[in-house]
């Protein structure tokens, strides 16, 4: 376990392509993918790339079962005195207690391992103190920690390991005593599966009662994926039964590959019950403790336990790394669907606005009349208004019918649900139709009073005659075809054609404008998730690299 600075840049490049990977659509298999991906960062972060950087830090063994196992009680047994709290109440270990021997508080009291977690500890306190008396913990500059004392009172404060030190157990051991993996509180049982990824050692405890439940098997099966250092106990076993349940529950690990699982049986006893007020006998836990000084004090032990934990969790990356980045590729394939939806509605959409225009669709309704009245029985001001109105109720009827086929194309794909809902056809999308077409109307104006300008001032027409002119022979298709003799009569034909390209330049701007705008809107929310293509391969590349140097 010599440190290897290349397998431990191997190991943080894969680390940090992990951290990077993003699956926030609600597709199928994405929860697990999720669930993965903090394991393998809990992993990394919490035991792996810690214990390669630092091989000679002390055993973390983490104490780990089901609710009402006696889990605090062991810790406590084990230790000699009352560390960890334990009680009839469940669940009890709210916050995880490591203990280690005082010589190895260094090694704890940073952030090595379980860097999220805030250090916690209280000072040396004299046996005879009342325990129940709230005590001011050291963190960081001293500050409060708002911890209460050891004996019935749990931590006030979330997210914090309480570090405490015993010179009972020998040095290079530490224990940490672990939520419960079936707690009621999810926030228990997320932590508790994060604390056993930081371990060298998997100390799995259960009771007569409870060892053929599926929680605490879940917990074996996984350390035999990672191919953990793995410790079982059968707790609170009856005495009359306690030949048949140890048969039993060796037959039940034998079946699943864990036969050579070292196992520990310790009897019911009165310090079992009565809500763990006591600490077990010395010759209860003698095996276990002999067991556990044995792996630190023995070399090879040692060796073994670290290597073998070590180990497992490098070669399981290479089953778990292809997983999680075919779930990446399966979000970005989502992803490109939802925006193909999008983009092919609006450019639907858009290519049916050039046709309407083309048929003169603008000059229709109020429009027409206007037109037909003009000049007559309609100003230029009226004929010019109805046009803008016409121009921006084709827009936003293009936009609402867009929204329709987006809704019903992301009706069929489950990762939409993952996309805020933006950008339907609402008061405000009509409003930003309607001020970029009156900007286009001002704009289309001082066209047509740049070229009226150029015109003998006697001689010179209204330009915002002009303007409803050009915008009448710009959107009223075959329906307007007078609309280009008149422009032509008033500033020559020469003049007409030039105001009529700058015109259309300036329509097909704003109508491309309006529609992409519209367009990027909806796209947006998708694109806020940024789900990329990228980290599929960064991934695959990152464990290639790190099974070159393994």
């Amino acid at each position: 376990m010599d440190a290897r600075p290349q397998l431990i840049d191997a190991l943080s490049a894969l680390r940090d392509r992990v951290a990077a990977v993003r699956l926030p659509l609600p597709i199928p298999g994405a929860p697990r993918a999720r669930q993965t991906r903090d394991e393998l960062l809990a992993q990394l972060d919490d035991y792996l790339v810690p214990r390669l950087k630092e091989p000679e830090a002390p055993l973390l063994v983490v104490i780990g079962g089901s609710t009402g196992a006696g889990k605090s009680t062991l810790v406590n047994s084990l230790v000699g005195r009352r560390v960890s709290e334990a009680g009839v109440l469940r669940p009890t270990t709210r916050t995880p207690v490591l203990v280690c021997h005082p010589d190895d508080h260094h090694w704890f009291a940073g952030k090595r391992v379980l860097p999220y977690l805030t250090r916690v500890w209280l000072p040396v306190q004299d046996e005879t103190e009342n325990a129940a008396e709230r005590l001011r913990a050291r963190r960081g500059e001293r500050e409060p920690a708002g911890v209460r004392g050891a004996k019935g009172k749990a931590e006030a404060e979330q997210d914090t390991l309480r570090v405490e030190t015993a010179s009972s157990l020998p040095r290079g051991l530490a224990l940490l005593d672990a939520p419960d993996i079936d707690s009621l509180v999810v926030e228990n049982r997320l932590l508790a599966a994060e604390l056993m990824c930081a371990a060298d050692v998997w100390v799995m405890v259960t009771t007569a009662s409870r060892y053929a439940d599926a929680v605490p098997w879940h917990l074996l099966r996984t350390a035999k994926e990672y191919d953990a250092m793995l410790v079982t106990v059968l707790d609170r076993v009856p005495h009359q039964v306690i030949g048949e349940v140890s048969r039993q529950y060796a037959a039940l690990l034998t079946k699943a590959g864990l036969g050579d699982v070292p196992r520990f049986t310790i009897p019911e006893l009165p310090e079992s019950a009565g809500g763990g007020k006591g600490l077990l006998p010395v010759n209860a836990i003698a095996p276990l403790y002999s067991w556990l000084a044995h792996r630190v004090q023995d070399p090879a032990a040692r060796q073994q336990a670290v290597v073998r934990t070590a180990g497992g969790v490098i070669d399981s990356l290479n089953a778990r790394m292809p997983g999680l980045a075919s779930a990446v590729a399966a979000q970005y394939a989502a992803a490109v669907r939802l925006r193909s939806a999008v983009e092919d509605a609006c450019e639907r959409e858009a290519e049916r606005v050039r046709r309407q225009l083309k048929a003169g669709a603008v000059l229709s309704g109020d429009a027409r009349t206007r037109w037909r009245g003009y000049p007559r029985d309609s100003s230029a001001a009226e004929l010019l208004d109805s046009l803008v109105a016409g121009l921006a109720a084709l827009l936003q009827c293009a936009v609402a019918a867009a929204d329709e086929h987006i809704q019903e194309a992301w009706r069929h794909e489950p990762a939409s649900a993952g996309v805020t809902a933006q950008g339907r056809l609402d008061l405000e999308a009509g409003e930003r139709i309607g001020m970029a077409v009156r900007r286009w109307r001002r704009e289309l104006e001082e066209l047509a009073e740049e070229e009226a300008r150029g015109i003998e001032r006697n001689a010179a027409p209204d330009p915002e005659t002009l303007a409803a002119l050009v915008a009448t022979a710009l959107l009223g298709g075959r329906r307007a075809r007078g609309a280009g003799e008149r422009l032509a009569e008033r500033i020559g034909a020469q003049g007409a054609l030039r105001l009529r390209d700058k015109g259309g330049e300036l329509v097909t701007t704003y109508i491309d404008g309006v529609l992409h705008s519209e367009r990027d809107r909806r796209l947006a929310p998708l694109d806020s998730l940024e789900v990329a293509p990228e980290p599929q391969a960064e991934l695959i590349a990152a464990l290639s690299l790190l099974q070159k140097e393994k």
